[in-house]
């Protein structure tokens, strides 16, 4: 038998998205009792129940919406009154269930370890995003400058080869060079060809130098529709000029992505488009 508690804590270091409903509150006859909890998984499959019939099909509704929002619901079922819930599994009462979601903690990818990827490490950790460097300085991406680091890569072929990203994945390039972005992008939007698909991807720079990368992939092969996935130039536009600043509006951008916030895409115009209508 899976323990619940137990596989959430699995789902949660697997990068798994789920919904957890406990029953918080019951008066009467009803067929579990309180405390119980059924696990709903991204794809539908469950653990554990909350009393079966009409009751746990709502709750597993609702649990896939919870889901989807990310934002946790309570759910009152009067027993008693409400027809639909008499499957002969219920005698009578009151249930009160509490949906919350289950979420992975979000990881964070800063390929390059200047000054922006610092002050970008500092601010977003305290956001709650866990962090990875990659930097091919040794100079550049170590603990000593990065404390805050989980995960730090001094070879781009390395973090390559070892980055699985999933829906709870953060891509942010910051590297010091258009070779060094156009390496890491081509890396970022090929991987969802092997079946890993990051949340997020942005990268940095100016709309000539996004337009400039973009042109060079084109010519590799990507499409519009894979380059029209990338957020850039990265951040929300709010006049920023320094590194800490900057790091805070690329910070908001990747909070929006995470609450599905409608400020996310805050551009008027996709620089894809751009790249793919200014063609030489």
């Amino acid at each position: 038998m899976i323990d619940i508690l137990e596989e959430v804590v699995r789902m949660k270091r697997a990068g798994e998205r789920g919904a957890l409903a406990t029953i918080v509150n019951a008066n009467g006859s009803i067929p579990s009792y309180e405390s119980s909890r059924m696990l709903v998984r991204d794809d539908g499959s469950t653990v554990g129940t909350v009393g079966g019939g009409c009751v746990e099909a709502d709750v597993w509704a609702a649990a896939k919406e919870v889901i989807l929002s990310e934002q946790p619901r309570k759910m009152v079922f009067n027993l008693n009154h409400e027809a639909e819930f008499d499957a002969g599994l219920i005698c009578g009462g009151t249930l009160e269930i509490f949906v919350e979601p289950v979420l992975p903690t979000p990881m964070l990818y800063i390929f390059g370890a200047g000054h922006v990827s610092t002050a970008v490490a500092n601010v977003a950790s305290h956001a709650g995003f866990k962090i990875g460097v990659i930097d091919d300085r040794e100079a550049f991406a170590n603990a000593e400058r990065f404390p805050m680091a989980t995960e730090l890569y001094t070879s781009y072929a390395d973090a390559f080869e070892k980055i699985q990203p999933n829906s709870s994945t953060y891509l942010l390039i910051v590297t010091r060079g258009h070779a060094g972005d156009m390496r890491v992008l081509d890396w970022a939007i090929r991987t969802e060809a092997r079946g890993f698909v990051p949340r997020y991807i942005g990268m940095m720079g100016s709309q000539r130098k996004v337009i400039a990368v973009y042109k060079a992939l084109e010519k590799e092969g990507l499409t519009f529709a894979q380059l029209d996935r990338v957020n850039a130039p990265v951040g929300l536009d709010i006049g920023a000029l320094t590194p800490e600043e900057i790091a805070i509006s690329i910070t908001a951008e990747l909070i929006a992505v995470r609450r599905n916030s409608s400020n996310q895409n805050n551009k008027s115009i996709k620089l894809s488009e751009i790249a793919f209508l200014q063609r030489d």
